[in-house]
């Protein structure tokens, strides 16, 4: 270190040699240094304050820029910075295949207490039992006296109670916001959406869950956010649902029937236009699944997928189809129909007395029993089993609704000779109207094996999944036309769009076990038009019977095929399907591609 002399020795020194005041010279030195130590603060000061300043200017241009590109962006909700995740209450749309609503959000409020806030507990809970009258008052009033501080009341609101209770001027009753999930078209369809429940629920927000129908199937893809809000088109036409289930109920009234089901396929893809199962339900207030008693009774009991029945002699035509294949008989191969047919201790009639021999045509025309279980025995229980299980009555259908995925047929344990005969003419072997659906489809539609779809982009059947030739299906095609021509389906006829199908009835299974002596399951398979069939319809009733006439009548002829014909007459012109001019016209003239 430099060490500064505190006084200037040599100029003090010339100072007094030349007679001169030595204080002056310090006073100088002294003031010199005072001016450099004032000048060194100075500039440490003024780099102070340039640092400062840069410094506020680069804070608030940061800012700036930030602001910048806030204004710029697009707004996003704000998300939580803790551990839980997210609550996704987003859902997609379903339409169907023209677009037409059939599930959709609202945005609606929920209610909750937190009663440490209550100025009037009891008057709150007096309030609220007026407002919603499935609460109890003096419950609530309890809720409010315990020691929780937060309570819900109500999961989704109405405007209108929301209202109400925002006029109570209760402090501690407080609003959170709501996704619910709408119907707009009330019940129709119900079976096929099926309905919704909440799953994790916050103050504000709930996930929302499917909890059946393609509600729960394609729950994954209709949370999805990736998916961007992509409705999920469904096959159905939003229009011919309506008229189905419109006229099945009509239907089930006028036959006296305890519950209903039609399916409407198109036969070359498979896709359900529509499905109605009878009595429904409001999907908006979905009901609670049953505890005791039969499933059957309950409203959301879908008879089209879950409904296990035998379907009797719709049956009948699938023993025709596998003759045929196999070479065992033509159309006019003379069958022996002489009966009863003996078996055992077992006998096996007809509905009456056809004669000793019909052709094979009119042993489906005229639905012998003999006959099909003859055709049955030369065919043989294991090619029988083998042929309908390709057509899928051995397994569960595989169809887009979870229901479906649950439900077996119920076939026998040891595939007898017994069980081949009864089986021929639909006994001893239970299924549901969809997988009768499919099958149809597939023997109608040249051959090909369709899987029923709830979807609109379904790729069609190809060469691999063909069941039968093209011969024989044409040969089925021409049977069952001549069954509503002159067999027992002739209520099922409508002019100008050639129906062909097969009537069934069957005794009705008890839930507990064995089989009612009154009370039948009314089938009624259809396909039309008939030479080139475009559409497989299913109808079936629970318990019906006609009651003009005489006596009561069940069977199929008189019940299901009757309310089969007026759907047809309803949906045709609604699916741009013109009559034909005549019987056997191209059926290309008759039919506008639908969209």
């Amino acid at each position: 270190m430099i060490r500064r002399p505190l006084r200037p020795l040599a100029r003090v020194m010339d100072a007094r040699a030349q007679g001169e005041n030595p204080d002056t010279i310090e006073a100088e030195e002294r003031a010199a240094r005072l001016r450099q130590r004032h000048r060194a603060e100075r500039q440490k000061a003024e780099h102070r304050l340039w640092l400062l300043a840069a410094t506020f200017v680069l804070a608030f241009g940061t800012v700036a820029v930030r602001m910048s590109v806030l204004a710029a962006s697009d707004p996003i909700e704000p998300r939580s910075a803790g551990v839980h995740t997210q609550i996704v209450a987003q859902r997609a749309d379903i339409v169907d295949r023209n677009g037409a609503i059939l599930a959709t959000n609202l945005q609606t409020a929920s209610l909750y207490a937190q009663p440490h806030m209550m100025v009037d507990r009891a008057a709150a809970a007096a309030g609220l039992a007026r407002i919603f009258p499935d609460l109890d008052e003096t419950e609530l009033l309890r809720r409010f006296s315990g020691k929780r501080k937060f309570l819900w009341i109500k999961r989704s609101l109405s405007p209108e109670q929301r209202q109400a209770v925002h006029d109570l001027g209760e402090p501690g009753l407080q609003f959170g916001p709501r996704e619910l999930r709408l119907y707009p078209n009330g019940s129709l369809a119900s079976h096929i959406l099926g309905g919704y429940s909440f799953g994790r629920e916050g103050v504000h927000a709930a996930e929302v869950i499917g909890s059946a129908g393609v509600e729960r199937r394609f729950d994954a893809f209709l949370r999805d956010p990736a998916e961007g809000g992509k409705p999920l088109e469904l096959s159905i036409d939003l229009s011919v649902q309506a008229a189905v289930e419109r006229v099945l109920e009509g239907g089930m009234r006028l036959m006296n029937a305890k519950g209903a089901t039609a399916v409407l396929m198109e036969a070359n893809t498979g896709q359900i236009i529509a499905m109605a199962s009878l009595p429904d339900f409001d999907p908006n207030q979905r009901p609670a699944p049953p505890t005791t008693g039969d499933p059957s009774d309950s409203p959301i009991f879908n008879r089209a997928a879950q409904g296990v029945y035998e379907l009797g002699s719709t049956f009948k035509i699938f023993a025709a189809a596998q003759a045929l294949e196999l070479g065992l008989a033509t159309p006019s191969t003379m069958i022996d129909t002489k009966g009863p047919l003996a078996w055992g201790r077992f006998r096996i009639r007809d509905f009456r007395d056809y004669g000793a021999r019909l052709s094979l045509t009119d042993v489906i025309v005229k639905s012998s029993n003999i006959g099909t279980a003859r055709i049955a025995m030369e065919i043989g229980g294991e090619r029988q089993k083998a042929f309908l299980g390709t057509l899928g009555f051995l397994d569960p259908v595989q169809v887009d609704l979870p229901e479906a995925s649950k439900t077996r047929p119920l076939i026998p344990d040891r595939w007898s000779e017994i069980s081949t005969m009864t089986i021929s003419y639909g006994h001893g072997l239970a299924a549901t109207p969809l997988h009768l659906a499919a099958a149809y489809a597939s023997i109608a539609n040249g051959g090909l094996r369709v899987t029923p779809t709830l979807l609109k982009s379904t790729p069609p059947p190809t060469e691999a999944d063909r069941v039968i030739s093209r011969e024989t299906s044409q040969s089925l095609r021409t049977m069952l036309r001549a069954v509503v021509e002159r067999g027992t389906a002739s209520l099922a006829d409508v002019d100008g769009y050639a129906v062909g199908g097969k009537t069934g009835t069957a005794d009705k299974p008890r839930h507990t076990g064995g089989y009612y002596e009154d009370k039948v399951i009314s089938t009624f398979a259809s396909i039309f038009p008939a030479h080139n069939p475009q559409y497989v319809l299913i109808v079936a009733l629970d318990e019906p019977e006609d009651r003009t006439g005489r006596e009561p009548r069940r069977t199929a002829g008189w019940t299901a095929a009757p309310v089969a014909g007026e759907i047809i007459r309803r949906i045709a012109p609604l699916m741009n399907m013109r009559p034909l001019p005549k019987e056997g016209a191209d059926a290309t003239n008759a039919l506008i591609v639908r969209n």
